[in-house]
């Protein structure tokens, strides 16, 4: 996970046009793939493995609220952008881009420990959700002043809190009830999915692209249902 914080190298090698166009379809195939996960897997298997009862929601809640207070005062959002609209947030992506790395690192490693086959799904859908958000954090901070090079290494940088994350949630597996932060990942991914990135997929006026974004987000919730169905 932490080595994808690399592709974000690839934005400055494409043409803004490029960017645009291969952007937004990914950002509604993670929209797409964070709520399947969230609903297709991550809920069902936390009421299993916490008894069925409303804890799980309470926990899921506690996930989105929590997110929702993230961005609030930290300003974080995931930049999915043209390039030229992005302003210099500098170290305050990286600060919350390592926090989101380390909540998420605890989330896939909690859910690893409850069952490895949701800590594999949970581990695909947050990857599926890095790809375009790292594209974007990295061509703000080459656009803010950056160098490519200071830019990568970073980036690169804040992604490691996320297997500081799931060695966390692996020492603390056997002393606290860890499978709490699976309902509470869950939360974090719908407020991801709805708050922030579908928003961003809904602003084109052109008809096609209208059309390719709800497609693509409906194949990532397709994708989700399946493999659940398929398990």
């Amino acid at each position: 996970m932490s080595a994808l914080a690399l592709v974000g190298s690839a934005s400055v090698l494409m043409r803004e046009s490029l960017f645009r166009r291969l952007v937004m379809p990914l950002v509604a195939l993670a929209a797409g793939a964070l709520l399947g996960g969230a609903m297709f897997h991550m809920l069902p298997q936390s009421l299993e493995a916490l008894g069925g009862g409303l804890s799980t929601f309470v926990w899921a809640v506690a996930g989105l609220y929590s997110f929702h207070v993230l961005e609030q005062f930290l300003h974080w959002h995931h930049c999915h952008r043209p390039l030229s609209e992005h302003r210099p947030l500098g170290y305050m992506i990286l600060a919350a881009d390592g926090l989101h790395n380390l909540i998420g690192g605890l989330a896939v490693g909690s859910a690893f420990m409850v069952d490895v086959q949701l800590g594999i799904v949970t581990w695909l859908v947050a990857a599926a959700h890095e790809i375009p958000q790292e594209l974007g954090d990295f061509g703000i901070l080459v656009h803010s002043g950056w160098s490519r090079r200071h830019a990568l290494m970073y980036n690169f940088a804040s992604a490691l809190t996320f297997p500081l994350g799931g060695l966390i949630a692996y020492g603390l597996a056997g002393r606290v009830d860890i499978a709490v932060l699976v309902p509470f990942a869950a939360g974090n991914f719908i407020y991801i999915a709805v708050a922030d990135l579908l928003p961003e997929i809904t602003t084109s006026p052109v008809p096609r692209e209208k059309v390719l974004h709800t497609v693509t987000f409906g194949v990532g919730l397709a994708m989700l249902l399946g493999a659940a169905l398929i398990a």
